[in-house]
């Protein structure tokens, strides 16, 4: 198949990122259990060390408990100010909790802020019942979805966090689940609140402080997640944004919670110093523009499927995008999604990203009245010799 060069991108960036780096001579989150950190928009993990290790979560299962909770609200299978009814069992959680009564309302909205800034045990499973219908079938779907997103080393039996046989988790599919949560921006507004109310003007109001410390104390932090139990120890995923690269750092098992923020932080920070992101294109980049004789418009242009982002170390290099089409492919009708090519990213002639390639918008079929009209247009405007 014949690659078409399609430009030459010089920008005295650095060698891209092709695999994980390198351990470093220091060693990161060292009094951890296990630990992760990885770059956000590619999926590159930037360090690791027993990441694949099954321990206790704590209410980091929190995070997929999230996911699916704001999967949901944008399914608008519920909304934000829908009030909900807790139930007993809901109620009667115990740990972490905001307090909730059985038979008292409160609204999504309130809900989500007593899960992501305290942690509370009975908001979410409030929620996991409102959703589907009982705690188990919720925990099915919790399991259900990591199976979607290719995550191994998880099995979750509830919706909170707490011990439980059987429950458990890894930092790499912790920083994952993290990964497909934070896409969901709305979350973000919620978990990077330090401190606010809830019931507000009434005689039960709580103060909630968030768990996760780092969002006050540490510019750019906005999430995620902390967890503890005394099986699970100190446990903690973070994500922070900086010059438009955002990572997600999860440790386990650590000893208290100052050092899991000190070395949590320092991951993060790690992250920064040593690699940077650049967009070669973005998704409405026109790749090439192509004139198909049965199509209802006269040009369809094909643009790649999503961003295309490369990591980078610091050292200067070069990066060449390339693309492949097989023109006997592209027959209409085609919509947006369709694969019509590939995008290749080449570092010294070594593919290190490939981006499906997709047209801008859906291209019809001509009818034969049009078919005709079309032909009629080429001809008097000289496009067609006899």
């Amino acid at each position: 198949m014949k690659k078409i060069l399609l430009f030459l991108i010089c920008l005295s960036l650095f060698t891209p990122l092709v695999s994980a780096l390198e351990n470093e001579n220091s060693i990161l989150a060292k009094n951890a259990k296990s630990a992760i950190l990885l770059e956000e928009s590619t999926g590159e993990i930037l360090y690791e060390f027993n990441s694949h290790e099954k321990l206790e979560p704590a209410s980091m299962t929190k995070m997929m408990s999230l996911l699916l909770i704001m999967e949901a609200i944008e399914k608008k299978v519920i909304t934000l100010d829908q009030m909900i009814t807790v139930s007993s069992n809901a109620s009667s959680m115990g740990g972490s909790q905001i307090l909730l009564e059985t038979g008292e309302k409160m609204s999504v909205d309130d809900l989500l802020k007593g899960i992501t800034i305290a942690s509370g045990n009975d908001a979410v499973v409030a929620l996991a019942e409102t959703i589907a219908g009982t705690e188990e079938n919720f925990v099915k779907m919790m399991n259900d979805k990591l199976k979607e997103l290719g995550l191994n080393d998880s099995n979750f039996k509830n919706c909170h966090g707490l011990d439980e046989e059987g429950h458990y988790s890894s930092a790499y599919d912790m920083a994952y689940i993290a990964r497909e949560l934070v896409r969901h921006e709305k979350i973000l507004e919620y978990s990077k609140i330090y401190e606010t109310y809830l019931r507000e003007g009434t005689s039960k109001k709580i103060w909630l402080v968030n768990t996760n410390k780092l969002v006050r104390f540490k510019e750019g932090v906005d999430g995620l997640k902390t967890g503890y139990t005394a099986n699970a120890g100190y446990c903690l995923t973070a994500t922070m944004k900086k010059d438009g690269m955002r990572v997600i750092a999860t440790v386990m098992g650590e000893p208290d919670s100052s050092t899991r923020n000190n070395e949590v932080s320092s991951m993060l920070d790690y992250g920064f110093a040593t690699v940077g992101l650049t967009k070669v294109l973005s998704k409405n980049s026109v790749v090439k523009k192509i004139e198909l004789s049965k199509s209802k418009i006269d040009e369809i242009e094909i643009v790649p499927s999503k961003d295309v982002n490369i990591l980078y170390k610091k050292k200067d290099g070069e990066i060449t995008p390339t693309y492949e089409i097989k023109m006997e492919d592209l027959k209409v009708p085609l919509k947006v999604g369709d694969i019509v090519g590939k995008l290749y990213v080449l570092n010294n002639d070594e593919v290190i990203n490939e981006v499906d390639l997709t047209v801008k918008k859906d291209v019809d079929k001509c009818n034969l009245f049009e078919l005709y009209f079309k032909y009629l247009k080429n001809i008097i405007g000289g496009n067609i010799i006899f």
